[in-house]
């Protein structure tokens, strides 16, 4: 699945930086991007080892790829049924061919006479699932955000730059697959959105935000750490699968390469490995999506009972204030309000909302213009005036500056 980040977003981590256009034209221009392959339609079958010889190379090649076909038939069939591929049923070459949509080659050598090649073949979902008994997959996950990171020459790598462990995960075809992977492509905001720095950060505001933008329900990271013992040599590579903010480690592999010309066969065999490792965690009811990571729903709205019109009138409702004091909740045309307050992280913007927020007479209070480390920007809309919301703002513990419908508010603390 590939997804996009929407355009509110965009626009608001621009203008929290303060550049704007000029730093969206720079990331677009960049080498940047992998568009992920879409395999939703098909089954695929790999590493069919074919050895044939023939009068001539292109009959070799011919007879391999016929041969190719049946062998990718019978291991499709046993692994889908859980039986021996000796059982499964014969096809004749002209069902095989309208079933086939592809081949793939993984590494082929070809000679005057013979053809000895490692393929993939892909099967045409539709017309496979009838004869297979299946027509999709029976179970399917969440949708989970994949953030991949690759450690190697003591540097770290996700999106910031184009590599090869993104460019494995790309080509990974996720058909068979019952994990639903929302694969970002890696080019316009997502170098600043999801780096290496991102996915050790544990805050669930954020990760919130991020998550709704790209259509998922949690974030695995799939990491290799990538030891070449000298460039061009053998390469040792450590694959971890991690799930959540909190990097909860659910499997761990190490696969070797004999030489630098075998690393991007070496990385899609590890993306092969960890995709078994989250399906069996997916099995095992292990890659559930954080409750923390759930936007919780707004409370209901209460039904308005009008007074009577002979109802006595009432006195003003008040608030109360620290040491017992009381202030008149505030009634009135409703009032927008542009407040500045420091947000040195993701947290410090969820308790400002959530402290303005809790204000009697304010029906909205949201974060337009985000700068984490900086002063972000929050839009309120009060039912009252200036000096009504002054107070109750002081009321809330807020240090309190500026006039009229522009203000500045801190904490003590620096908060």
């Amino acid at each position: 699945m590939k997804r996009l980040p929407r355009l509110p977003l965009i626009l608001g981590l621009s203008a929290a930086l303060g550049v704007g256009g000029a730093v969206y034209a720079q990331l677009e221009g960049a080498d940047r991007g992998v568009p992920p392959i879409d395999s939703a339609s098909t089954f695929e079958v790999t590493n069919v080892e074919i050895d044939v010889s023939a009068p001539s190379a292109d009959k070799a090649r011919e007879e391999g790829w016929r041969q190719a076909q049946a062998k990718a038939w019978r291991a499709l069939w046993a692994s889908t049924n859980k039986r021996p591929q000796s059982e499964a049923p014969a096809l004749p070459e002209s069902v095989l061919n309208g079933m086939v949509s592809g081949i793939v080659i993984e590494q082929e050598q070809i000679g005057p006479k013979r053809y000895i090649a490692t393929l993939g073949v892909l099967f045409d979902r539709a017309r496979t699932g009838q004869l297979l008994g299946v027509s999709g997959p029976v179970q399917r996950s969440a949708p989970l955000l994949v953030v991949p990171v690759m450690l190697t020459g003591s540097s770290f790598q996700s999106f910031e730059s184009r590599n090869e462990w993104q460019k494995a995960w790309a080509r990974f075809r996720t058909g068979n697959s019952p994990v639903d992977y929302v694969r970002p492509t890696g080019a316009g905001i997502d170098p600043l959105l999801l780096n290496v720095a991102q996915t050790r950060r544990p805050g669930r505001g954020w990760w919130r935000l991020l998550l709704d933008q790209y259509g998922a329900a949690d974030v695995i990271v799939p990491e290799v750490h990538l030891h070449r013992l000298y460039p061009g040599g053998p390469a040792t590579a450590t694959f971890t699968a991690r799930q959540g903010p909190d990097n909860r480690i659910l499997g761990r592999v190490t696969l070797k390469a004999t030489g630098g010309a075998t690393i991007a066969r070496l990385l899609d065999e590890g993306v092969r490995r960890l995709d078994q490792i989250y399906t069996q965690a997916l099995a095992a009811g292990a890659l559930s999506p954080d409750p923390s990571l759930i936007v919780p729903e707004p409370p209901p709205i209460e039904e308005f009972v009008p007074e009577t019109p002979l109802a006595p009138e009432r006195p003003t409702p008040t608030t109360p204030l620290p040491g017992g004091e009381t202030t008149p909740v505030p009634t009135g045309a409703v009032t927008s309000f542009s407040i500045q307050v420091p947000t040195p992280d993701a947290g410090a913007v969820s308790r400002a909302e959530l402290s303005v927020s809790r204000i009697r007479g304010v029906t909205s209070a949201l974060t337009t213009s985000l700068a984490l480390g900086g002063t972000s920007v929050m839009r309120v809309t009060f039912a009252g005036d200036s000096d009504a919301f002054r107070q109750a703002l002081e009321a809330q513990g807020w240090q309190v500056s500026g006039s009229g419908s522009s203000l500045r508010i801190s904490r003590g603390g620096g908060d």
